[in-house]
């Protein structure tokens, strides 16, 4: 357990450090296919983090197909392709998991975050630098 490190100041989700450093221990080979990783339960204990966060990590890599779970002796590691894992993409693709996930618990519908998104987008401008920030009716108007 001595791989695993939780930063409470980092300002990165305590579920979003422990996946990334669970990926990075699968891609980077120190986790094999057919590793047994810790129970959830043991996990959380040694970090000291509360047992649903370790098993959000769990369901994320899973449905990501990294892990499987067998009912009653564990969870391995699974044969996967090279996703490419630790690049600038798929660091972008967890962020964007992360703010879907986001915006939905807020009640935003697909049509709503593309919207939104689409508007930011349009303030930003192609050449990419942030354009200012409206508050209140106006922005809601420009939205």
């Amino acid at each position: 357990m001595d791989d695993f490190a939780i930063d409470e100041k980092s300002g990165i989700p305590v579920w979003v450090q422990l996946r990334n450093r669970l990926l990075f221990l699968i891609t980077s080979g120190h986790y094999q296919v057919g590793d047994q990783l810790p129970t959830v339960h043991k996990m959380a204990v040694l970090l000291k983090i509360n047992y649903n966060t370790v098993n959000k990590v769990y369901q994320s890599l899973e449905r990501d197909g990294y892990i499987v779970s067998k009912r009653g002796q564990g969870t391995f590691v699974t044969e996967f392709t090279d996703r490419g894992d630790g690049t600038p993409g798929s660091t972008a693709d967890l962020i964007t998991d992360e703010y879907l996930s986001r915006m939905r618990s807020l009640g935003l519908t697909a049509s709503d975050i593309t919207a939104l998104v689409k508007a930011r987008q349009a303030r930003l401008g192609s050449s990419g630098t942030k354009g200012t920030r409206q508050t209140g009716r106006k922005a809601a108007r420009n939205a």
